[in-house]
């Protein structure tokens, strides 16, 4: 934990339409796997804070709202903050609009932008091809605390947006105040200023004073709403006055929720500063819940239970991940934690059924009475809880086995579950390599650089981990056995698949199982906001909360280390040309991403903790279009990958 998320921890201790149901849900349960792990693992699998995916924003993406409807042209303007004597900013325009982009300076004098510019740049913002036009304008060595930008335009030309890059050493830190993200309830956001300065991390007040805080909404049905922010110490923000501001709005619809904080204010150094963070909140209904304080558990097969948990659900064949904990009784009385237990899971005859190994209870040497503790079920493909409980009592039949905690050795069956005849749908032949793209992508990689492969292809969808997952999952059916290589998202679904799902992965023999390039495990600060530019653009491939800083968090949450153990990951960045000026991949995402980046992923949110890091390269860039080349094309390391990877 780094010093500015230590002191948002230490901070947070003082306040008290969703994407498609995963598809093929009756042959995705017939193939899930029943996960079980050590006591060790136990806080690795528990629900995040909300604390652990802050977003920090040093930018501000505000909305282009033209005044004079009904006249022949149209404006709108903006003071702009000067907060280091320079000045970059992005104008996101409707197609063929043609907007009139002026610069005002303190005197009222107006002049083109263009012709005050160092430079203007024809960009684009977003990922693969979920992308939207940009143009940047850069401004060096400006005089003054800040400038005027006004744009005209003709009349019937539809809104947009500006973003606006900031010093820095002054950042917007956001995140929410719980994730209890289901229809009814009120979701809640937190802002505060943070700024670095020798080495250290101040926060609140001491890195600044906000003046002004709201939250912008827009709801999945297209409504937009603003809802004021306090620090009054009454609204989950702390002790009042403190610089922590707190609202909340509610969520009366299933669906995706763009959330955008907007804070304005005055910086340690007394410099005005405007920031944004976007947050994309997921909601969907609670359509299960646990009906009994009690699960028993019932003898499957040899040292195979089924603990079954009374639950009611709405509606019938919806699969869930579910995620708890077993807990006994030392011999001395105390509790003792037994095994996390968990998986995909769908509701039968009034109960979720999770597979568990009796040869874990014998491991810790715990005895009777018994609690399934911590137990909450997710909406599969956002990783949202729909139903907890915080202890059931667990009845457990005695135990069959004689052995001793000593002679117990952790094996596939105890971690994964019984292995079914067959791992895949169909009775597959052979073995393959599969070449993965990512969201909102097709076929990136060099077929001729690899060998005995076939490229998975899914072109420009946006799929949650766990509908990716199954689609890797059906195409390698053709085959026996298969590894993955991948490209962003794709290594993270192929993680959950081999997590989640038994396939082709688990018959694969090889040096490396999966193997990935670029892929955000943590999550990119460009899922939030290409969501608010697309609920007013609309966006190719449309708004995936999986890639988020929070989605990430809730869907790692669920990750055991046996299997991140599998993954092989490289990272890459930028080449750096020199110490004055700014490097990057992309000119627009170069203003909301941390270096170094590759264009949309981070180098520090590239990283899977329990993965085999591969190393970090520079001089390659995410994908095509980008100032260097794809990280995809590099020869050398598909070689490597090529001869490497399992099949």
């Amino acid at each position: 934990m780094n010093r500015t998320q230590l002191a948002l921890s230490l901070l947070a201790l003082s306040i008290s339409a969703p994407l498609i149901a995963a598809e093929n849900s009756s042959v995705a349960m017939s193939f899930a796997k029943q996960l079980s792990g050590p006591a060790s693992e136990i806080d690795n699998m528990r629900a995040p804070s909300p604390v652990d995916a802050t977003i920090h924003s040093r930018s501000a993406l505000l909305p282009v709202q033209f005044s004079g409807a009904g006249s022949s042209e149209r404006s709108w303007q903006a003071t702009l903050p000067i907060e280091n004597g320079k000045l970059r900013f992005l104008v996101f325009e409707p197609a063929d609009a043609n907007w009139q982009v002026d610069m005002l300076t303190a005197s009222g004098r107006s002049a083109p932008a263009a012709s005050r510019a160092a430079r203007v740049t024809q960009s684009d913002f977003g990922i693969e091809q979920a992308r939207v036009p940009a143009t940047r304008y850069d401004f060096e060595k400006i005089d003054g605390d800040s400038w005027t930008l006004k744009l005209r335009s003709a009349a019937g030309s539809k809104d947009g947006f500006v973003l606006i890059e900031g010093d820095e050493a002054t950042e917007l830190a956001s995140y929410q105040t719980h994730t209890r993200q289901l229809v009814g309830q009120r979701l809640g956001l937190t802002a505060l200023v943070t700024t670095s300065n020798n080495d250290s991390v101040q926060v609140g007040n001491r890195a600044g004073r906000i003046s002004q805080a709201n939250i912008r909404v827009t709801a999945p049905d297209g409504t937009r709403s603003s809802y004021p922010m306090f620090d009054d110490g009454r609204h989950n923000d702390g002790i009042a006055g403190d610089g922590l501001f707190a609202g909340d709005f509610p969520a009366g619809l299933a669906g995706d929720y763009v959330a955008q904080v907007e804070v304005r204010g005055v910086n340690h150094r007394g410099k005005n500063f405007v920031r944004t963070a976007e947050h994309l909140l997921p909601v969907v209904d609670a359509s299960i819940e646990v009906t009994a304080s009690r699960a028993v558990a019932a003898i499957v097969d040899n040292d195979r239970l089924s603990i079954r948990v009374p639950v009611a659900a709405r509606s019938a064949g919806q699969h869930y991940r579910a995620i708890g904990e077993v807990w006994g009784t030392s011999a001395s009385g105390k509790p003792v934690a037994i095994a996390w237990v968990g998986g995909m899971v769908s509701p039968n005859d009034g109960a979720l059924a999770l597979g568990f190994d009796e040869r874990w209870i014998i491991k810790s040497d715990a005895k009777p009475p018994y609690e399934l503790r911590n137990l909450r079920i997710e909406d599969p493909n956002h990783f949202i809880t729909v139903a907890s409980a915080e202890s059931l009592a667990l009845d457990l039949p005695s135990l069959r086995s004689t052995a001793k905690p000593s002679d117990i050795v952790v094996d596939e069956r105890m971690t994964m579950g019984p292995r079914p005849a067959s791992t895949n749908a169909v009775s597959g032949v052979g073995t393959r390599l599969l070449l993965v793209h990512g969201y909102c992508s097709g076929g990136v990689w060099p077929a001729s650089q690899f060998t005995n492969d076939s490229t998975f292809l899914d072109a420009n969808q946006n799929r949650s981990h766990d509908q990716f997952a199954q689609r890797i999952r059906d195409f390698g059916a053709t085959w026996n056995s298969f590894g993955t290589v991948s490209h962003s998202q794709g290594g993270a679904a192929s993680l959950h698949l081999y997590t989640y799902y038994w396939s082709g992965l688990d018959n694969a023999t090889g040096n490396r199982l999966m193997q990935s390039v670029g892929t955000p495990y943590q999550g990119t600060n460009l899922s939030g906001i290409l969501a608010t530019l697309g609920s007013w653009f609309g966006v190719a491939c449309g708004s995936n909360s999986n890639m988020t800083y929070s989605g990430a968090s809730s869907w790692l949450a669920g990750i055991p280390t046996w299997a991140r153990s599998e993954v092989n990951y490289y990272t890459t960045s930028f080449k750096y040309t020199n110490w004055w000026s700014n490097d990057y991949c992309q000119f627009a995402t170069d203003l909301v991403l941390s270096d170094p980046e590759d264009g949309t992923t981070e180098q520090t949110k590239g990283q899977l903790s329990g993965g085999i890091n591969r190393g970090h390269a520079t001089g390659q860039c995410h994908t095509s279009g980008m100032r260097d080349p794809a990280q995809y094309l590099n020869s050398s390391r598909n070689a490597t990958m090529n001869s490497n990877a399992a099949r």
